[in-house]
């Protein structure tokens, strides 16, 4: 039995077995097994490892397509826009160096956000059980 995030069902995350649960965002964050919270969930840098090396958990479920770029996207260019016109108003840089700086900015933020997103988004499919009909 799993616990459950919907309205009306008998337990909730926050109830009795909330224990034993791990927090699909505290996994993301961390790039850990959904399940346990320990096992290393990758094997390269976006390579999903087959299985938990911790709880032996099989993560051939995890599919999470395009969804983490999307949210990376959404995260970095609101930043990045700021950031450019906070720069912008206080120093007046020539137009090529906006390009110098935001681009690596752009690159770098991005990859950096892609890993822990992809990782959030795995374990949510894993705790709601998407992957399942």
């Amino acid at each position: 039995m799993t616990a459950s995030y919907r309205r009306g069902s008998r337990l909730r995350y926050t109830d009795a077995m909330a224990d034993t649960l791990v927090s699909p965002f505290s996994a993301g964050l961390r790039c850990t097994c959904p399940r346990c919270g320990e096992g290393a969930l990758y094997t390269g840098f976006l390579k999903v490892a087959p299985v938990c090396e911790s709880c032996g958990l099989d993560l051939k479920f995890a599919d999470s397509g395009d969804g983490p770029a999307v949210f990376v996207i959404f995260a970095v260019a609101p930043i990045v826009i700021i950031l450019a016109f906070i720069v912008e108003a206080l120093f007046h840089p020539a137009p090529w160096m906006h390009l110098v700086i935001w681009i690596p900015t752009i690159i770098l933020l991005s990859l950096w956000l892609l890993r822990p997103f992809k990782a959030t988004m795995i374990a949510l499919q894993y705790q709601r059980q998407a992957g399942s009909v």
